[in-house]
């Protein structure tokens, strides 16, 4: 059975190679053209086999359906420096043609109950493999540096918890959440004056990367 979900997976953990290394291009692109660049970092994983044994049971999916019902089997995460990035990086994505968007869930705009937020994309990306295409779901979610490190919070208490939460960790959960987007928020106020003094110390580091260059002696 070891084997048999290694062969099955494999086309998740080759959807998540490709993805990250063409999100990665785009944000060397950025960097190249000198640039704001809208992100910062990504991740991706594909979801260990007991997680995904763990839904199938909550949510009664059967087994020889987990590749239409299930969509974060195959999930990337895009970490962007301001919450506009986040919305760019979104349009970038609905411009590409090697992936299609099948459903979005704006969870900044309209947080969860619990706090979160984060822009989740679900897409249909083809995958080539020896015996021709399969067309695999992936999970992207995009979000703030402050976003991942309350949701990073959050997921580890509810492993804890399982999703019930003593009433004080409840509030203090929420109020955390706030704190982090009103981080977000002030952040956003001074973008201009971050992007430029980035850029500038860019500039000079360089310069002086060109200066330490010494020639070559004949």
């Amino acid at each position: 059975m070891e084997m048999e979900w290694e062969m099955y997976l494999f086309p998740y953990a080759q959807t998540v190679e490709e993805l990250k290394i063409k999100l990665k291009g785009i944000r060397k692109e950025y960097q190249l053209e000198n640039r704001h660049v809208p992100i910062e970092f990504v991740t991706g994983r594909v979801k260990p086999v007991d997680s995904i044994l763990s839904k199938v049971e909550l949510r009664n999916i059967p087994l020889d359906s987990i590749d239409t019902e299930m969509e974060d089997i195959a999930g990337l995460r895009i970490m962007c420096p301001f919450v506009e990035d986040i919305y760019t990086v979104v349009e970038l994505m609905r411009k590409r043609k090697d992936l299609k968007i099948v459903q979005t869930k704006d969870y900044i705009k309209h947080k969860k109950d619990s706090g979160y937020r984060s822009y989740h994309l679900i897409c249909e990306y083809p995958i080539q493999l020896i015996s021709g295409e399969q067309k695999v779901l992936v999970e992207i979610q995009i979000r703030t540096l402050s976003m991942n490190f309350w949701a990073s919070i959050e997921h580890s208490l509810n492993y804890k918890y399982k999703g019930v939460y003593p009433e004080e960790i409840n509030e203090r959960l929420q109020n955390a959440a706030e704190s982090a987007f009103k981080l977000d928020e002030e952040m956003s106020k001074i973008r201009e004056q971050i992007q430029e003094a980035q850029r500038s110390y860019s500039q000079d580091k360089g310069k002086n990367k060109q200066k330490n260059i010494k020639p070559k002696k004949k």
